[in-house]
């Protein structure tokens, strides 16, 4: 018996999971700890209880996910209208060094699929979908180099990347915050009391700006992420027209730059804790849909060599979080944010990444660097930069 559930509902129960795993999280110390978001937790539980169903009474529950779908671009266009010139400036130097040590991890997390491919005795073709096609790039590239490897005699590579995918959502959610708790207490830091950043925010603030909500802010940032969503969907359609295929959320995330910074320009800055308040729900509402909608029972009939893959590629993320990121993004607390962020960003997606590094920051304190770098890694540059990694592994002789 096949029983779908219709978006309204949905919606719903993600809210309610995230509710239960809020309060779980609270009372299980070890969760609480480190800083597991509730979004995982309460997925997790919830979609293990429709495998039980599924297992025992032979009734298969899945959820329309069109509204995750509309609450990632909507979460990509606040990163948009968060991203103003005169803050990116400030994290240029930081940008580019945590892209270069991405580019390194990219080749790393390749070469160990390969080579696990390798001493599994399957095509080496798999190893890629065993790296970085699934984990960094997340399910969107893994189906889409899916349907082109197995036009190439790959079989099934397409639902092996999803599965692999999957796997790595759900370990970057969970090893994002135990890093950078590692981090903080050995290292005995704390946040910095002003930067910048912050020091600009504030300064808007008291020019004027009010920090509650007002109806009139919410409903100008509802407009705001409308305009960022709508044009973005015309200008991918454009672009296809030419060739070009951009993923929507990039497209998103790009006209919410131009809003914010327009909008400063002629001195009408948007309000920025109305674009927080969005940020949050839409991260973990997609969250919540994203883990709770997982196929478990899929996913455990090739858990053992699975679990290789997932456990050996962990380590390596986990080292380069703790002994790359950390000492090049400059062995501060914010570094330490950064970490549990490519974590999340290295396995998962950078919604994983940005769930990783507010249950930190909530605990912690404010990292305005970490949530200023890290977003604009993982929503842009690190796609380009594993097309290319991918391509050039798939030209090298170990796929030949």
């Amino acid at each position: 018996m096949n029983y779908a559930v219709e978006p309204t509902n949905t919606l719903i129960i993600s809210i309610l999971v995230l509710y239960l795993g809020t309060r779980i999280t609270q009372k299980v110390g070890l969760l609480n700890r480190y800083n597991i978001p509730p979004a995982v937790t309460g997925g997790l539980i919830c979609s293990l209880l429709i495998a039980l169903i599924a297992r025992f009474w032979q009734i298969e529950i899945s959820f329309d996910t069109q509204i995750r779908d509309l609450l990632l671009l909507v979460f990509f266009s606040t990163i948009g209208l968060g991203a103003k010139f005169r803050l990116l400036a400030e994290g240029g130097k930081a940008l580019a060094l945590l892209l270069a040590v991405a580019v390194v991890f990219l080749v790393l997390q390749n070469t160990t699929g390969v080579l696990l491919a390798l001493a599994l005795d399957a095509n080496p073709g798999y190893g890629l979908f065993a790296g970085s096609i699934s984990f960094a790039g997340g399910h969107g590239t893994a189906i889409a180099w899916g349907s082109e490897a197995e036009k190439a005699g790959l079989v099934a590579a397409r639902e092996i990347g999803i599965a692999f995918a999957t796997f790595g959502l759900i370990a970057g959610g969970i090893i994002g915050g135990p890093i950078a708790e590692r981090l903080i207490t050995r290292n005995k830091l704390h946040p910095k009391a002003t930067t910048s950043a912050t020091a600009a925010v504030a300064a808007d603030t008291a020019d004027g700006a009010d920090p509650l909500l007002r109806t009139d802010d919410v409903l100008r940032t509802i407009l705001m992420l409308a305009i960022c969503v709508g044009t973005g969907d015309q200008i991918n359609r454009l672009l296809f027209a030419q060739g070009v295929l951009l993923p929507g959320f990039l497209t998103a995330m790009l006209v919410g730059i131009v809003l914010t910074n327009l909008a400063d320009l002629l001195a009408r800055p948007l309000n920025e804790p109305a674009i927080d308040l969005f940020n949050n729900v839409s991260l973990h509402i997609f969250l919540a849909i994203s883990l709770m909608s997982m196929n478990l029972l899929v996913l455990s009939q090739a858990f053992g060599p699975m679990l290789l893959v997932l456990f050996a590629q962990v380590s390596v993320i986990t080292l380069v979080a703790v002994f790359i990121v950390f000492r090049v993004m400059g062995r501060d607390y914010d570094a330490a944010v950064m970490s549990a962020g490519f974590a999340g960003l290295g396995l998962g997606a950078t919604p994983v990444a940005i769930g990783n590094m507010q249950a930190v920051t909530g605990k912690y304190g404010a990292s305005p660097k970490a949530f200023l770098v890290v977003p604009l890694v993982g929503a842009f540059f690190i796609d380009l930069a594993n097309a290319l990694v991918i391509k050039f592994f798939i030209a090298s002789p170990l796929l030949q």
